[in-house]
């Protein structure tokens, strides 16, 4: 079995007072808590803003050697798509802190549904790719057509892009579940199944879902049927409404637990 780190996307919660974290928890108190519980986290507040260094420096002061981080880029580079030299400089200098550390572990591109496969996209992903540098970088498609054809799969792999497979409602054009890898680190992110949501934000959050313990167990093989190659996966919850992302990610270390008990 590859190395799994189980997390969610993002940690910083007022709603998860009470059904994670306990109740009347400073903010500053959320992650050294969460820590106790996971050893990754995505970060996801630099999609909307990139902070100061001192607030990674704090991420890192609040959690121990063996804690991971994946940063997610700025929303300028992955749905504005323009001088997106800029905002991948400016994240890189608040970020150093972190990556003198040795706990940043990869950058996450999220792109939007928009973003469909095609020959300026595919120029956009290796521009990005050489701002990155040696950076392990994964990226996130929203849009089925980035699934039609085999070649797309050889073409991240030859940029040394990692696939982030998709857990989502089963609405058309949009990513089937897979269990795709294009390097030796597996990534998968979970958003929940809420099909009546998910288009019509007037019917509720798209990321209040809670997954049931037959699907987690049915990624649970999924991931082990991944290609020997494979030496990591993360896999992070985004269904981040009151808390599931949380209560789903224990489940699921709970599930890979029993295999090593």
């Amino acid at each position: 079995m590859p190395e799994i780190r189980i997390g969610t996307s993002g940690y910083s919660f007022p709603d998860w007072k009470g059904p994670f974290y306990p109740e009347g928890a400073r903010d500053g108190e959320m992650l050294p808590h969460y820590a106790t519980h996971f050893d990754c986290a995505e970060i996801n507040v630099t999609y909307y803003r990139i902070p100061h260094a001192s607030v990674f420096e704090s991420m890192i002061n609040k959690t121990d050697e063996r804690f991971e981080f994946i940063v997610k880029v700025h929303k300028q580079v992955t749905h504005k798509r323009t001088d997106i030299e800029a905002s991948m400089e400016s994240l890189f200098t608040s970020l150093e802190p972190m990556a003198q550390s040795g706990r940043l572990k990869g950058l996450l591109a999220q792109f939007p549904y928009s973003f469909k496969n095609s020959k300026a996209s595919r120029k956009h992903l290796i521009h990005l790719r050489k701002l990155t540098s040696d950076w392990p970088l994964f990226v996130e498609f929203r849009h089925a057509s980035w699934t039609s054809v085999d070649a797309i799969y050889d073409f991240l792999k030859q940029m040394r892009i990692g696939y982030v497979n998709v857990d989502g409602p089963p609405l058309p054009n949009l990513l089937p579940r897979q269990n795709a890898t294009t390097t030796d680190t597996a990534y998968v992110r979970f958003h929940g199944r809420n099909s009546e949501t998910w288009w019509n934000a007037e019917k509720g959050d798209r990321y209040d879902y809670l997954y049931s313990s037959e699907q987690l167990s049915q990624w649970k093989e999924d991931v082990e049927a991944m290609p020997e190659s494979v030496t990591k996966v993360y896999l992070f919850f985004n269904n981040c409404h009151h808390g599931q992302a949380a209560q789903n990610a224990l489940q699921m270390k709970t599930l890979f637990s029993e295999d090593t008990s």
